[in-house]
């Protein structure tokens, strides 16, 4: 057939089928034409026997330009493709080389990359044994498109991997490529799997440092975690992420998973970031049923869990600034006033924040995280500054963080509002006032759709009526009079008995 060439079987298929059938049906038996079968006949050795030809059936269409041109071109820049090859010799020579002549030279280019080219990398197939080796890595998951009660998901796929049964344990990580969520992720893993690896691989975790002292840092932090597990820690080089195969691969088999996980479901949206979780965690147990009867072996050979976690939050120094605000990484907490001038030491977690002033846990809230180009984020709880705000009503006006300090759009529709309407002072104190009801009476919620109803009927709150309704009512005590009966009733009683 036209491009292949004919083998010894095929000649011999064919002559053997020749004896029985015509021409064209023993060709066609034996898989060649009519006419090779014609020349076939004429011959009488096999086309191994053969002398090879070592002339050329058409005139070379690169003669003259390969040899002294292209040659040299390529000997100077390996990299040079045939397509660029091919557009110099049109610019050095219009109408001469065509289109057509691409797949010749992309021929030639290849043929002399193997004769004299540089040598290229080689990989090596490595051989796994059971409990030696354990892998981590991050994966950004937003093509998955998953949103949390209406809004995009911004996130991270954190996943450990044991290389000979590949059993994985998958989190889903809102950060970056952090220590934190390494040692978190992790150590929920091996605690997870009920042992522990001889070595553990990460990547270079370049994302998680800005210069080489944080580099150096965070090379202890992570040793120093291997060892409490009693295990080697290593790191691909950088750059070089097939020195992690073993963990790079199913990172595309797990985000194909729970994608066709979505597709089953029908939807993407999840009412909680808890519930996406609770998802994740599922698809990987799916996929770790598969692997079971690999993990039974390799359990045996795993090393016992140490007697407690390590820890598995990044500490930190901070002073509370005179605005009663905290700066930790790019993002500013309101604390109590009362902590204002002291050194907190701070303990940051994948997902909260902890403050302790000496042995004492002062503050604690969820953790914020500045987004790409966006403002530093700022987490403000109303209930830390009322108390100066009453003292200080005016100073809501024009704070600069007022509008950080709504706890819900409720109540910044109602400041929008109040302010547009009435003097400055008034709509401060009102504003105040409704912030300190919900924060003394517990009515947060309920206020804010009260506030809601208002704003429908084209009103103003009103304050005392608002505190009415929602303070608690005195409960109203029955009186109780108790008449105690006279002594001799008792002596009418001994003298009865």
């Amino acid at each position: 057939m036209p491009g292949k060439r004919i083998t010894d079987h095929q000649v011999s298929k064919y002559k053997e089928l020749r004896r029985h059938f015509n021409q064209e049906a023993a060709a066609a038996k034996a898989g060649v034409s009519v006419r090779s079968a014609r020349r076939i006949e004429q011959q009488t050795t096999l086309p191994s026997q053969r002398e090879p030809r070592h002339w050329r059936t058409r005139s070379d269409p690169l003669a003259g330009v390969w040899e002294t041109e292209l040659l040299p071109l390529l000997r100077s820049a390996p990299a040079l493709t045939a397509v660029t090859l091919l557009e110099e010799l049109q610019r050095r020579y219009p109408e001469r080389f065509g289109s057509g002549l691409l797949r010749t030279l992309q021929r030639r280019v290849r043929r002399w990359r193997a004769l004299e080219g540089e040598e290229r990398e080689v990989f090596f197939a490595q051989e796994h044994e059971p409990g030696r080796l354990g892998l981590s890595d991050f994966t950004d998951a937003r093509e998955l498109a998953v949103r949390i009660a209406g809004e995009a998901l911004d996130h991270r796929l954190y996943q450990f991997a044991l290389a000979y049964s590949g059993w994985r344990h998958v989190e889903v990580v809102l950060g970056g490529e952090s220590f934190v969520a390494l040692s978190g992720g992790l150590q929920n893993a091996l605690w997870a799997l009920g042992g522990v690896p001889v070595e553990h691989r990460t990547d270079s975790l370049s994302a998680a440092f800005n210069n080489l002292a944080e580099r150096e840092e965070l090379r202890r932090r992570y040793e120093d975690l291997c060892t409490c597990y009693g295990m080697r820690a290593t790191r691909n080089n950088l750059g070089a992420s097939h020195e992690n195969g073993s963990i790079e691969a199913r990172q595309g088999t797990i985000k194909r998973f729970i994608e066709q996980a979505l597709l089953l479901r029908a939807s993407r949206e999840f009412a909680s970031l808890q519930e996406y979780r609770q998802f994740v965690a599922e698809v990987a147990a799916r996929a770790n049923a598969r692997v079971s009867k690999a993990l039974t072996v390799e359990r045996a050979c795993l090393r016992a869990l140490p007697a407690r976690r390590s820890s598995d939050y990044e500490e930190l120094d901070a002073r509370v600034t005179k605005f009663a605000l905290l700066s930790v990484k790019k993002a500013s907490y309101s604390v109590p006033s009362r902590l204002i001038g002291h050194r907190l030491k701070v303990r940051l977690y994948d997902e909260r924040i902890e403050a302790y002033l000496g042995e004492h846990r002062v503050f604690e809230a969820a953790r914020v995280r500045p987004g790409p180009g966006a403002q530093r984020p700022k987490l403000i709880d109303y209930r830390h500054l009322l108390p100066a705000l009453k003292r200080k009503p005016g100073a809501l006006v024009r704070w600069r963080y007022r509008d950080a300090l709504f706890p819900r759009s409720e109540y910044a529709s109602t400041w929008q509002r109040l302010i547009e309407q009435l003097p400055e002072n008034r709509a401060a104190r009102i504003m105040i006032g409704l912030l300190d009801l919900a924060a003394s009476h517990g009515c947060e919620a309920a206020l804010a759709q009260r506030l809601t109803e208002i704003a429908a009927c084209d009103e103003l709150p009103d304050l005392q009526r608002l505190t009415e309704e929602f303070a608690p009512r005195q409960p109203s005590m029955p009186t109780v009079s108790v008449a105690l009966p006279g002594l001799e009733l008792y002596d009418r009683l001994m003298e009865a008995a």
